[in-house]
């Protein structure tokens, strides 16, 4: 089986480890287990004896009770018999697609997002149907022109809500209209959604899963909760036959996951609120810093995030985006993701979940990178759509 390089995720690898000012990082910012117990009030000695006495088994093969009903308390109609744990959002992701398609089946995926919705159906032999946000609609889906790409064989319909990497979010009457559409064809829904929660305000972020019965969610511990070392997802749906089928190809892969994970976790999800709340607090800070630095510099322009911890940011310097990223890390060390790895250009991808102090100084870097660009004459682009 062939697959493409994974863009984003290789860019990654590259370059994170050596940046002095990481804001491509799409996390909110980490926290530590003495951390994760200072936030959620438990006693953390008495947890550690616990653990610590436990025979190191495969645990519960279908998932930790509490890791599976704290998932469970972040939707409405859930219960744990509807949640498979996963090595993190990646796989989960990546399971969905390998126990639902078959050969003749059809997606539906928008873009740009995380290049999983569209490169793993290519990889097993389904050319995937490509809708694609644009700016000028702030880059939410056109409803009829995917009502023109769904057919009777389409099986799934890919989604990322928030969407990464330009933070727009689906509201719940858009979302409804996306359930009707599949509703026609039976098809299921796969929504990514491990940005959900980071909304810019307290409303509750609905999840494709509540709305629809062949709606699938998957998320994971890594963005909104800021433990990604636990490489811990889900997936989620109230689909008895799609859960049947996940536990039966997880067997061939997976077998469980980690049972240290799951108790992280499970103790993580118990006081959820305060984890959301933190990371809330940090990203709503943050855009406020970014809204800022958009508004002052003049050569980019954004569509402001609704949610989610990136934006997409467009620069109108006549410069290839992996070459500007590249360039300004090695000038500068601030560390951002090329739009070409989300099959965009003239454009890069800001993370804003970093503490204050990064978020800040990377900024300035890009500052001091475009005016150096400037000053010694690169030209700026003209004559197209959006251009400053």
């Amino acid at each position: 089986m062939r697959i493409e390089p994974f863009k984003v995720e290789e860019w990654m690898n590259s370059y994170e480890v050596g940046a002095k000012y990481n804001i491509a990082e799409t996390c909110v910012d980490s926290i530590s287990i003495d951390e994760l117990f200072q936030l959620t009030g438990k006693d953390k000695a008495a947890f550690l004896d616990e653990i610590c006495s436990r025979r190191l088994t495969y645990g519960d093969i279908e998932g930790a009770a509490s890791f599976r009903e704290g998932v469970c308390r972040l939707y409405r109609t859930l219960e744990p018999k509807n949640v498979v744990p996963t090595h993190g959002a990646a796989g989960a992701n990546h399971h969905v697609f390998y126990s639902l398609l078959e050969s003749g089946d059809e997606v539906v995926s928008i873009t740009p997002t995380y290049q999983q919705l569209y490169s793993i159906p290519r990889s097993f032999g389904v050319e995937p149907k490509l809708l694609c946000l644009r700016e000028k609609d702030g880059y939410l889906p056109d409803l009829e022109e995917l009502r023109g790409l769904v057919t009777p064989k389409t099986k799934i319909i890919c989604l990322n809500n928030p969407n990464n990497p330009t933070g727009s979010l689906m509201d719940t009457e858009t979302l409804k209209a996306i359930v009707e559409i599949a509703r026609s064809v039976d098809a299921y829904i796969l929504c990514d959604e491990v940005y959900r929660h980071l909304t810019q305000d307290d409303s509750w972020s609905e999840s494709i899963a509540d709305l629809y019965e062949k709606g699938i969610s998957v998320s994971s511990m890594s963005k909104v909760f800021s433990l990604a070392g636990l490489r811990l997802g889900w997936i989620a749906t109230g689909d008895r036959e799609a859960v049947a089928k996940f536990l039966s190809h997880r067997d061939y892969t997976l077998i469980s996951c980690g049972l240290l994970d799951e108790v992280l976790a499970g103790e993580a999800l118990c006081e959820g609120d305060k984890l959301i709340e933190r990371s809330r607090g940090i990203v709503r800070r943050n855009l406020e810093i970014l809204d800022e630095w958009v508004q002052k510099q003049p050569h980019v322009r954004y569509v402001r995030p609704r949610a989610g911890t990136t934006a997409l940011v467009y620069y109108d310097l006549d410069v290839d985006s992996y070459d500007f990223c590249r360039e300004m890390y090695k000038e500068t060390g601030a560390f951002v993701t090329p739009g070409g790895c989300f099959e965009m250009e003239h454009c890069m991808r800001i993370g804003y979940g970093s503490d204050i102090e990064t978020l800040g100084d990377g900024l300035a870097a890009i500052d001091r990178y475009i005016a150096h660009k400037i000053a010694t004459g690169t030209k700026l682009l003209t004559g197209q759509e959006g251009t400053l």
